[in-house]
């Protein structure tokens, strides 16, 4: 017999639940699921939008055991769509809900990677789908390099659906690991929000796999170097922060806790060539998604970059140990933090975290 108990995001399970899960099928390697593609189902080949994103999340259920589809389709709540982190599974603190991708067989991981290759954009190197296969790629490289591949790699990533995928009612797909996750929120048949939005990576320098090389939050921090390199003096004076960071402030577990008071310079006193290069570093976060959905979001935080500001603390480069740089306007909030590393001594990794002062969860 399996019990389960629950308390806000933390499940307990029996030691004979355990011992049974032991015994299921063996777990894909991490190499495994890097190597696994995408496959989507023929039935939802004609499907577009939301439609197929709703199709592929039924056919990969499809694929699933009744213990795996329990794991995997939760009723939607906001305590569960708050359960995200940047830390490897077993220090999350609230822990991830979901399925794990190392639990999946090959059909059904290529079932779920399909399902989250709809969500994003395709075939842009280190954007959208190729930025999440290499945040996996480095998380191999990490849990290798460290010898620690039960606490970091590919397998230890989490997929969840709060609530039933549709076009009419509220659900959330759920996704995330060491230094990754998203959480996008559908209402009545439309995109809610796409918020909050953790990136990471470590090592920050390139890793490759199968030939393909990935640096997945490279274009991130120079896009962001390239807005802060663009300001004069007195600009800089005017952003630069009077207190120090060691990590973002709005990361997991920090809901809601906007500033009050927005600090920096504000893009309206900076020029027009400048503020392009703030909606560049916007469109790096944004771009992540498909068109349909990036279109309109990038569309209505550039017409309030006016009245967003930028502040920065450190050497604006954003390549050494406690660099930070923030976008904050009427609706986005945007954060990047240089961490030094505790793996790699004398290196330094992002922590960044996209938020949305009104749309976060889907504006609830």
């Amino acid at each position: 017999m399996r019990y389960s108990y629950r308390l806000g995001c933390f499940v307990l399970l029996a030691l004979p639940a355990l011992l049974a899960w032991q015994h299921q099928t063996p777990r894909l390697t991490n190499t495994a699921i890097i190597s696994t593609q995408p496959i989507a189902a023929p039935g939802c080949a004609k499907a577009q939008g939301l439609a197929r994103v709703v199709c592929l999340a039924e056919a990969f259920k499809a694929t699933l055991s009744p213990s795996q589809l329990a794991e995997l389709q939760r009723s939607y709540s906001k305590t569960e769509a708050a359960c995200w982190s940047n830390f490897p599974q077993q220090f999350s603190r609230p822990q991830r809900v979901g399925i794990a991708l190392g639990s999946l067989t090959a059909p059904q991981l290529a079932a779920a990677k399909a399902l989250l290759a709809s969500v994003l954009v395709p075939g842009v190197p280190n954007e959208g789908y190729d930025e999440l296969e290499g945040n996996l790629v480095a998380d191999n490289y990490l849990g290798t390099a460290t010898n620690q591949t039960q606490t970091f790699g590919a397998g230890n990533y989490y997929l969840a659906l709060l609530g039933t995928p549709s076009l009419t009612g509220r659900w959330e797909l759920q996704y995330g690991g060491h230094h990754f996750a998203f959480a996008n929120t559908y209402q009545g048949g439309k995109t809610a929000g796409v918020t909050p939005d953790f990136r990471g990576a470590e090592p920050m320098t390139p890793v490759t796999d199968h030939g393909h090389i990935y640096q997945p939050l490279e274009q991130e921090r120079a896009a962001l170097a390239a807005l802060l390199g663009s300001l004069s003096t007195a600009e800089r004076a005017k952003a630069r922060l009077t207190t120090s960071f060691n990590d973002v402030l709005l990361g997991p577990g920090q809901d809601g806790q906007f500033p009050t008071t927005r600090q920096g310079v504000r893009l309206s006193e900076l020029s027009a060539a400048q503020q392009q290069l703030a909606l560049q570093a916007i469109q790096r976060y944004v771009g992540d998604l498909d068109a349909v959905t990036a279109a309109p979001i990038l569309a209505r935080y550039a017409a309030e970059l006016p009245a967003t500001y930028l502040a920065f603390v450190g050497g604006g480069t954003m390549s050494h140990a406690h660099d930070y740089v923030r976008l904050d306007g009427p609706s986005l909030w945007l954060e990047y933090s240089g961490q030094p590393s505790r793996d790699f001594p004398g290196t330094v990794h992002p922590h960044s975290v996209w938020r949305d002062r009104s749309t976060d969860y889907g504006g609830r």
